[in-house]
């Protein structure tokens, strides 16, 4: 944690216009030392809500008058779409000392936006162990947790006493870093296990740490994707989790404030999915990018509809006998699409939250079985409201028995769609474009 959040400055979680509009006073009448004094009450969260509000033009003015640890927190704070990575190499005559105040995670997010070429510039400007560091990195992918783990931690050896421990971990505690975990290992680097810092406060200097060491409850692999992680860390309730190689060493942590951010991106992806719309339109997209993101899902739509239209014209003498029918049919069609989004929203969460439980054909059986419950509760109390409307029990029956098939359907649909675009690889949520 920063020593500057103590005295920070904290404001609403945008902006507000008054503050963005005294910061642009200030460059207008080139008051660097006065823009400086302002901007250094701010907290780094607030500050990256302050230059994302600033005109393209103002923002390198903006962090060039910041000193490099509250100019290196703020970039750390940009949202991605904002491209803090532009701002850093505007910075030419001192990006090392920006970089070096970055967390190993947050630099490499930052540094692999930028062009290939872009990023060797910048790793030759660094230290070679850090430069090899953040290399190391950048190979991950980065939705993978390797991608977003730090290499900031604290390991001791499992042949080391309490007093031995606490000395080490004094050597390795870096500036500005929060650390929550002891995480104990062998010669070799495996993990063996964890140890709380209360148990290293209340335990006698002269006890091998082995004595007090828990066992791991949860380690990833660097390769396991980031939504996963997210899944491990939430069911053990866990503040940071040990991220392991091929061969068990430890080799980084992935803490909460990252997993927060991934289920935020995620969410916001789903919800975008679910209505049709990809999260590139969402964040940089202009009418035309828009239009060819949602034209081939209202194509669809236009499909499936077209289709239902074509079943009424097949039958339009039956319905010109029955003039009522005209009127019943967009309920029944409401009714039977409602029921399969409330349907596919569960089957969706679901396959989110537990894919190896949801994939299984007992989540299209349960919405089946939902379906014919409600298809029977409602269609009876549609069949009485037919029945009311002409006083004709026929009427009422075929009402009842349309009303209770199409929510069969509808449920049958809804958890069948996604189960089935999840076997196939693809994204369900996209499933909510047939209803």
């Amino acid at each position: 944690m920063s020593s500057r959040e103590g005295n920070a400055r904290v404001s609403d979680p945008q902006a507000p216009e008054a503050d963005v509009e005294r910061v642009r006073q200030l460059l207008e009448a080139g008051e660097e030392e006065a823009l400086r004094i302002y901007l250094e009450a701010f907290h780094p969260s607030d500050l990256a809500d302050l230059i994302e509000s600033l005109d393209e033009e103002q923002r390198a003015p903006v962090l060039h008058v910041l000193p490099d640890e509250l100019a290196s927190e703020t970039l750390a704070e940009m949202e991605e779409e904002e491209h803090p990575e532009e701002l850093l190499i505007a910075e030419a005559d001192r990006v090392p000392e920006l970089v070096l105040e970055l967390s190993a995670d947050d630099a490499a997010d930052i540094i692999g936006d930028l062009p290939l070429e872009k990023q060797r510039e910048v790793l030759a400007q660094l230290p070679l162990d850090e430069a090899e560091e953040l290399r190391g990195l950048l190979a991950y992918d980065e939705e993978s947790a390797g991608g977003i783990m730090t290499t900031d931690v604290i390991a001791v050896l499992e042949s080391a006493s309490i007093s031995e421990a606490v000395a080490e971990i004094r050597r390795q505690v870096g500036e500005g870093e929060d650390y929550y975990t002891v995480f104990v290992v062998d010669g070799g680097g495996r993990l063996k296990g964890t140890v709380s810092f209360q148990n290293l406060i209340v335990s006698q200097p002269g006890t091998p740490i082995s004595r007090v060491t828990e066992p791991t409850v949860a380690a990833v692999p660097a390769t396991m994707d980031q939504e996963e992680v997210a899944r491990v860390m939430s069911r053990y309730n866990l503040v940071s989790v040990p991220v392991i190689d091929p061969a068990d060493r430890l080799i980084g942590r992935v803490t909460f404030d990252d997993v927060m951010d991934i289920v935020e991106a995620e969410t916001t992806e789903d919800i975008l999915r679910f209505s049709g719309v990809s999260d590139e339109e969402y964040l940089y997209g202009g009418v035309g990018q828009s239009v060819k993101n949602r034209l081939p899902w209202l194509a669809l739509a236009l499909v499936t509809t077209s289709i239902a239209a074509a079943v009424i014209w097949i039958f339009r003498d039956t319905v010109e006998r029955a003039v009522i029918l005209a009127a019943i049919m967009p309920v029944i069609a409401a009714v039977g699409g409602n029921a399969g989004t409330q349907a596919l929203a569960v089957t969706v969460r679901r396959l989110a939250l537990s894919p190896e439980r949801a994939r299984t054909w007992g989540v299209v059986s349960k919405e089946l079985a939902v379906g014919l419950a409600n298809g029977a509760a409602v269609g009876l109390l549609a069949g009485i409201v037919g029945y009311g409307l002409q006083g004709n029990l026929y009427l009422g029956l075929v009402v009842l028995l349309a009303m209770w098939g199409n929510l069969m359907v509808a449920g049958f649909a809804g958890a069948f769609v996604p189960v089935l675009l999840e076997r196939l690889g693809v994204d369900p949520a996209v499933a909510s474009s047939v209803f």
